[in-house]
């Protein structure tokens, strides 16, 4: 084998990428505008019966009809502050109680047990204790969606803290930091991946939670405008309303995508 000659300069190919994912916002938008087009067509070639599953076209038609009779502006809003309402106090309270898990042995030992006891048990089942304690109106429904996000966040919070690297704490020791420093400068932006992949999982169960709560016992709602339209045989409406919930959907992940570009920007 011939060695390279001395005046070679070819260049060397960087292999050093760590598996970065490169933005490609085109191939999203294009996915979904293929599935639109073969529905749609399937549906005005008779392929898909319009009873079973209805054209985007008719499903639009139903959203449109919705915003113009007023209709839609109620839906969205009780369902958005139910939403709010009930993810911030679940979200809050466990952050809370997964950094107390985090950084006491005494509530880890107290609080392991009771999340592994309470956190398999569908949230959805025990609405009808929470009508009977709170009430059939709107705090039934913030305790159910706030009581479903609570475990995911307590448990993306205590593996977050868990997985910082403990030679960083102790650094932070020897070099004298207070303990607020070490919590704040170390183990929370260490654990912050953690913490916001449990929000995205966290959000998604609050979604599937407030449309089973509204559709127990709702007026307005999402849920409640999805089973309405079940119960009618009105399939453009039910995709309507599905399709408003997949919107929901997209705007809590995109505003999520938001906070993890911003407090993330040093990884």
């Amino acid at each position: 084998m011939s060695e390279p000659a001395a005046g070679d300069s070819r260049p060397i190919v960087f292999r050093g990428g760590g598996f970065q994912p490169k933005p490609r916002r085109w191939a999203g938008w294009l996915i979904f505008i293929i599935l639109f087009l073969l529905w749609e067509a399937g549906c005005r070639s008779g392929w898909i019966s319009e009873l079973v599953l209805p054209a985007p076209s008719a499903a639009l038609a139903a959203l449109r009809d919705l915003a113009v009779s007023g209709q839609l502006w109620l839906h969205f809003k009780a369902s958005l502050s139910r939403l709010l309402f009930g993810w911030l106090i679940g979200s809050s309270a466990g952050l809370c109680v997964g950094f107390a898990i985090g950084l006491f042995s005494l509530a880890r030992a107290a609080g392991i047990p009771l999340v592994s006891a309470l956190f398999p048990i569908p949230k959805i089942a025990l609405l009808p204790l929470f009508i009977i304690w709170f009430g059939i109106g709107e705090p039934s429904k913030i305790a159910t969606i706030a009581f479903g996000t609570f475990f995911p966040t307590v448990i993306s919070t205590c593996g977050g803290d868990d997985n910082v690297d403990r030679s960083l704490i102790r650094m932070g020791q020897s070099f004298g930091m207070r303990w607020r420093s070490i919590v704040l400068k170390i183990l929370l932006p260490g654990a912050l991946p953690a913490i916001l992949s449990g929000f995205r999982i966290s959000a998604s169960i609050a979604i599937i939670l407030l449309v089973a709560a509204e559709m127990i016992g709702a007026e307005f709602g999402i849920g409640a405008y999805i089973l309405l339209a079940g119960n009618l045989m009105a399939t453009e409406q039910l995709i309507a309303g599905i399709a408003l919930l997949s919107l929901l959907g997209l705007t809590v992940s995109y505003l999520i995508g938001l906070v993890e570009r911003r407090l993330l920007r040093w990884r």
